[in-house]
């Protein structure tokens, strides 16, 4: 077997005594040759593209995803192509720049060295000497201006989310890479919603890398069950192992800190229930959503939202059979279905499901604002609360804004409508019949 990606592939997939067999067969100089050789073991996304028109890329990654290695072998490379080159080194503070960067035991500078390749470092200069000849000096994101007055051809920024001067030192930064032919930055960072991050996605000349912690098959899997187990599905698993930049909007009628305040494990909801209401909002089209929420009612006045069982792609009959199959589930007392789509046809096909539950139907004479934001004000106030995690649903919850317009993803919210239509119809609409205490 010949040393590059095949090897890899199958070190991957081996066991010990399978490993060591691969090495042995490979020989020493195949087998040392193997291991500096990155394109070998690089992974989808961790590569900026090649011979693309772009000034930054921006590889937002989860924790463990190979970020600092990725970063740390595109400027090694470049050192190697462009001999004399000067080269920017920027995180939260040059002591990060030093343990990080350069000194990193498996992923910096020094580490993805190749044999005989001879680096000069010197800490107390904050400068890293290439074999090329080319230049790497240590900068701070916590000091906008030691990044004044310097020129060069490429920069490496690192966990830029963590910058406290992140602003001023990408502008300073910016200001300076103007050396050669196609001066160009790569910035790697776990995301937070800064507003440096954000004008640098939506800046000219930025592509977009990266991936999920999962995407990196040299993690341990315990660690990343681990993490996913606790955080997945919350905006800090989403933020730290998936790698998304998820932004509150201006005017937003949910934000995630707000969503994150008022969700409660789905074992402090069991508790008896006086009522339990599914929301439905039918889609227009067979290929669309039809939003299904089930929300309940304790004894003491709050309202919980416990699941989202929303589906798409189905007939009429299919989504209905999921609305009777979530009624059943939760035990629910009603169903509250939104008429606009179709009307009188909505409680038929219901019926025709066997919903054997009142079937209330509501029509949206009212813009989304003025239905949503009293809903809105219960999770505001504590009296509504997410019994566990329903990331769909709080991405659709998180584009509806003051200004009547939808942000979020698809073209619709039919999760959050039906959630609506259900705590409205526990909280602010019609009193409930004879009220029954159930425990789930």
């Amino acid at each position: 077997m010949k040393p590059g990606r095949e090897s890899v592939e199958a070190l991957l997939a081996a066991d010990e005594e399978e490993a060591e067999r691969i090495v042995r067969e490979l020989g020493f100089e195949d087998a040392l040759r193997l291991l500096v050789e990155w394109p070998a073991w690089v992974h989808v996304g961790q590569e900026p593209p090649e011979g693309e028109d772009w000034r930054v890329c921006l590889m937002l990654g989860g924790r463990s995803y190979g970020k600092t290695r990725a970063g740390a072998e595109w400027i090694s490379q470049l050192a190697r192509d462009h001999p004399g080159a000067q080269i920017a080194l920027v995180a939260a503070n040059v002591d990060e720049a030093r343990r990080v960067m350069v000194e990193g035991p498996r992923s910096g500078l020094l580490a993805v060295a190749r044999p005989g390749e001879a680096l000069i470092w010197e800490p107390s200069r904050k400068r890293l000497e290439f074999a090329s000849g080319a230049v790497a000096s240590l900068f701070s994101g916590a000091h906008a201006d030691g990044l004044r007055g310097f020129e060069h051809h490429f920069a490496w920024c690192d966990e830029l989310a963590k910058w406290r001067q992140a602003q001023g030192a990408w502008d300073n930064l910016m200001f300076g890479l103007r050396l050669g032919d196609n001066p160009r930055a790569l910035v790697t960072t776990t995301p937070k919603p800064i507003a440096a991050l954000r004008e640098i996605v939506g800046g000219e000349g930025t592509v977009r890398a990266g991936g999920p912690s999962a995407a990196n098959p040299h993690n341990g899997r315990v660690w990343l069950g681990a993490m996913k187990r606790q955080h997945e599905g919350t905006r800090l698993g989403r933020q730290e192992l998936g790698g998304e930049l998820i932004e509150d909007l201006e005017g937003a009628l949910w934000e995630r800190e707000m969503i994150e305040k008022r969700r409660v494990g789905r074992l402090a909801c069991d508790r008896p229930l006086t009522t339990v209401v599914v929301g439905v909002d039918p889609p227009a089209s067979v290929e669309g959503t039809c939003g299904i929420a089930v929300c309940g009612l304790d004894p003491e006045g709050l309202g919980h939202v416990l699941a989202d069982c929303s589906v798409s792609g189905l007939s009429p009959e299919g989504w209905a059979r999921k609305v009777a199959a979530a009624a059943e589930a939760w035990r629910a007392d009603r169903v509250v279905a939104e008429a606009n789509n179709g009307g009188k046809m909505v409680e038929a096909v219901l019926r025709g499901a066997d919903v054997n539950l009142p079937v209330r139907l509501v029509h949206a004479a009212e813009g989304k604002v003025a239905r949503a934001a009293p809903v809105a004000a219960l999770f505001e106030s504590g009296r509504a609360w997410f019994a566990g995690r329903f990331p769909a649903l709080e991405d659709e919850l998180c584009g509806l804004t003051w200004d009547g317009r939808y942000h979020g993803p698809g073209t619709s919210p039919d999760r959050a409508d039906a959630m609506i239509w259900a705590m409205t119809e526990l909280m602010l609409g019609p009193a409930c019949a004879e009220p029954r205490i159930r425990r789930l």
